[in-house]
């Protein structure tokens, strides 16, 4: 080989170099690709969780259902005039959802 050839590789070689490994080479692009990627799907899940949330603060502030629900549910509350009725389950059976209550007879007039 003789020197004019050797010096065009030797070039080829310095402008690659940035190219693959400097400060905006390929590597580093697909890494930043890489986190931008994992970055929205976590912000994929955490629209999904607020949206979630922003649907129960509309039904807490638009009706009494979803109050009641939560008092019925979470506290054990129930309505003047119902009859609770809980149903012990066995250990090995799947958990069954709670039966609905019924409202108390109205008094004869």
């Amino acid at each position: 080989m003789n020197w004019p050839t050797l010096v065009l590789v030797a070039l080829i070689a310095l402008l690659q170099y940035p190219l693959w490994l400097g400060k905006g080479g390929w590597i580093r692009v697909w890494d930043y690709e890489r986190q931008l990627l994992a970055q929205r799907e976590y912000n994929r899940k955490l629209e999904q969780r607020n949206d979630a949330l922003d649907a129960e603060v509309r039904d807490l502030k638009s009706g009494f259902e979803a109050i009641e629900e939560r008092a019925r549910y979470e506290l054990g509350m129930i309505k003047e005039g119902e009859i609770f009725v809980q149903v012990p389950q066995k250990a090995s059976s799947a958990p069954v959802p709670p039966a609905p209550t019924l409202p108390a007879p109205a008094a004869a007039k």
